[in-house]
């Protein structure tokens, strides 16, 4: 699951394109089939977001939930396609876009009534 939060005059308007860039991102990356896009967004008020200075309104903070398994280099190569492909699609330059990816256990995730390390069939491997 990846959350994206960023301020909502900014965020909203481009939801699609940065989803479409995160997506294309784990599918290339993560061999995620395109079925498996899971995105929530968080639009808040301005109010609400401070970020670095340095940065535009149009900063954005990407979380992204995964099980535990990909390789040192596999992270890295999927934040630098984020950057290269939220850039592209969303006009996001790569200093207003925050990533951080957050790794669990398979046994921590629970999903179609199992918990992950039970899933024997998904359509995507883990280890890469």
């Amino acid at each position: 699951m990846i959350v994206i939060y960023g301020i909502k005059e900014n965020l909203s308007p481009i939801k699609a394109e940065l989803s479409n860039a995160i997506h294309q991102s784990m599918q290339t990356i993560l061999g995620m089939p395109e079925d498996k896009r899971a995105h929530r967004f968080i639009p808040l008020d301005k109010s609400d977001f401070y970020y670095p200075s340095g940065r535009s309104d149009a900063y954005i903070v990407i979380e992204i939930n995964m099980m535990a398994g990909r390789t040192v280099a596999t992270k890295k190569a999927l934040i630098k396609s984020l950057f290269k492909q939220i850039e592209a699609q969303a006009n996001i330059l790569p200093i207003d876009i925050e990533i951080t990816i957050k790794e669990q256990p398979k046994h921590c995730w629970g999903f179609r009534g199992i918990t992950g390390d039970e899933a024997n069939n998904l359509a995507y491997k883990v280890n890469v």
